[in-house]
C-alpha cells in the first residue's frame, strides 16, 4: 500500500502553524462511483429478470442436489445449508446497497424539491409582476379614447357643424 502525505503537508503557509506529517493509511475510494455502482445493483435487483434468474438458480440447485443425493455430485444435501448461506450472503449485501441507493435518491429528490420551490417562487413573482403590469395597462387604457367614443364625439361635432351650416 502506498503511503501518501496529507494535504496539510504538501501545501504549507508561513502564517499557519506547522503540523506534524500524518500518514494516511486508509484506502481511498470515490463515493460517487460507489454510489453509482450501488444504484446499478439496486436497479438490477428490482427487475423481473433478476427474480427469474434467482428462481432458476434455486430450482436448478435444489433439483441437482435432490436428483444426485446419494452420489458425490450432490454438493449440498437436503437441508441445503450452502444455498441458505449463499442467499443470506446475497441478502446481507443487497440490503445495504439498496439503502444506499435509496439515500442517494432521497438526496436527489431533496435537491429537485428545492429547485422546484425556487422555480415556483420565481414563477409566482413573474405572475405577480405581469398582473401589476396588466393592471397598469388597463388603467392607462381607461384614460385613452376608444374608437366608439371617438365616433360618437365626431358624430356629435359633425351634427353641430351641419346645424350651423344650415343656418
Amino acid at each position: 500500500m502506498r503511503v501518501r502525505p496529507t494535504r496539510e503537508r504538501r501545501a504549507w503557509s508561513l502564517g499557519a502553524p506547522r503540523q506534524p506529517a500524518r500518514l494516511q493509511l486508509q484506502p481511498h475510494y470515490d463515493p460517487e462511483a460507489f454510489g453509482r455502482f450501488s444504484e446499478g445493483i439496486a436497479r438490477f435487483l428490482g427487475t423481473a429478470r433478476y427474480l427469474v434468474f434467482q428462481t432458476a438458480v434455486v430450482v436448478i440447485w435444489i433439483t441437482w442436489n435432490v436428483a444426485f443425493r446419494n452420489r458425490e455430485a450432490a454438493f449440498d444435501p437436503y437441508p441445503f445449508i450452502l444455498l441458505t448461506l449463499a442467499l443470506s450472503l446475497q441478502a446481507s449485501y443487497a440490503a445495504p446497497l439498496i439503502l444506499l441507493a435509496q439515500n442517494r435518491q432521497t438526496d436527489r429528490d431533496r435537491v429537485n424539491l428545492e429547485d422546484d420551490r425556487t422555480r415556483t417562487d420565481r414563477t409566482r413573482e413573474d405572475i405577480e409582476y405581469l398582473a401589476r403590469e396588466l393592471a397598469a395597462v388597463r388603467i392607462a387604457l381607461g384614460e385613452v379614447a376608444t374608437r366608439d367614443f371617438l365616433r360618437s364625439e365626431l358624430g356629435h361635432h359633425l351634427d353641430q357643424i351641419r346645424k350651423e351650416a344650415e343656418r
